[in-house]
């Protein structure tokens, strides 16, 4: 049956999905780079990534979960969009280009092992901080991985903890160090317990205590509604 709609009046956007992977590695909050196969850019380093497919995706939910997949061979969990950013010079494949961020924040990176999918040549983790500063990083994904970063230091700094940011039980030390891992600098433990009790995100977990050469010491747990890695 032939097809009588319309030709769109004007060219639609080239549309992709950008990952930014985040875990805390090496007592630093690092990043999940792509080596990429293909032109443009290949041979650089990028955000891991793909184009929305209107064949493949009924949503971007869908085309995150696929482009994962495709590109990783795994499914972060917890990914959630960051931004989104459009322009005419973003990418030589198309006169104007919107690419929508989704970032996870990892429990811990080894529980994850992604593998290169689909026109990845290589995968790596690097520290944010160095990643950020990368000029040599493809298009546009250091300012992308910079906005990821940024979001991610906001919540924890604000102990808007993301979801399976902390294992089902630890210490409050463990809380400390990796909100400090995330943050890349070192918080005050008075006033960090002190918001921590004001906020009321921990209670103990009755008769859990972890013990070592040093003081038995109290385990904790995220109160319900704060969900965890477990």
């Amino acid at each position: 049956m032939p097809d009588h709609r319309p030709a769109a009046p004007y060219p639609m956007p080239f549309t992709r999905v950008e990952l930014a992977v985040l875990a805390v590695r090496e007592g630093r909050l690092q990043a999940l780079l792509a080596l990429r196969k293909a032109r443009p850019h290949a041979g650089q380093w990028a955000l891991p990534g793909g184009v929305v497919r209107i064949d493949l995706d009924d949503t971007l939910e869908q085309a995150v979960q696929r482009i994962a997949l495709e590109r990783l061979q795994v499914t972060p969990p917890h990914m959630r969009q960051v931004c989104t950013v459009g322009g005419a010079a973003r990418d030589a494949r198309a006169p104007w280009a919107l690419s929508v961020v989704y970032r996870a924040l990892l429990p811990q990176a080894d529980g994850l092992a992604p593998t290169p999918g689909k026109r990845i040549e290589a995968l790596a983790w690097r520290p944010v901080d160095d990643a950020m500063d990368d000029r040599t990083l493809a298009f546009d994904h250091a300012a992308l991985l910079a906005r990821a970063v940024a979001a991610t230091r906001d919540e924890v700094a604000r102990l808007d903890l993301p979801p399976g940011f902390m294992p089902p039980a630890f210490t409050l030390g463990d809380l400390q160090a990796r909100c400090e891992q995330v943050l890349g600098r070192p918080l005050d433990k008075s006033s960090f317990r002190r918001r921590l009790a004001a906020r009321e995100l921990v209670q103990p977990l009755a008769g859990e205590l972890r013990t070592g050469a040093f003081r038995p010491a109290q385990l904790y747990g995220l109160l319900p509604g704060v969900p965890t890695a477990g």
